[in-house]
């Protein structure tokens, strides 16, 4: 068994697409029209080969509103990796990128939580060890 498809809702796709894309530097994977809404999916260029993240729609109330709670309880809807968090803050800092602090060191792991403009806190992490 193995992961292929990581799904994070989204609130719009299209912007979705774009900051994942022209942001944070993923490619986009599959785009495949569904009605009103999209199979859309991004790959990181240093992720692990096969491994998607679906930018799912917000189609569902009760994944709205838990996404929301999320949110505003300052809770990440998920995390990425990096090898140098101070590069990549800088960088998306310059990019325009809301972060929710700086950098902080946390024992095994520095991280800092930031915004996708698509209703997601997202905590970037660099292990310590």
């Amino acid at each position: 068994m193995q992961l292929k498809f990581i799904s994070l809702t989204v609130n719009n796709q299209e912007e979705a697409l774009n900051f994942y894309t022209n942001v944070l530097g993923f490619t986009k994977m599959a785009d495949i029209p569904l009605g009103e809404y999209r199979w859309l999916t991004v790959v990181s260029p240093e992720g692990i080969e096969g491994v998607e993240l679906v930018l799912e729609p917000l189609a569902f109330e009760p994944a709205r509103v838990y996404q929301k709670a999320l949110f505003d309880a300052g809770i990440p809807a998920t995390a990425f990796i990096t090898n140098d968090i101070n590069a990549e803050y800088d960088r998306l800092k310059k990019l325009g990128v809301i972060f929710r602090g700086k950098p902080e060191n946390m024992g095994p792991i520095t991280a800092v939580t930031f915004e996708d403009t698509c209703g997601n806190l997202i905590n970037l992490v660099q292990p310590t060890v």
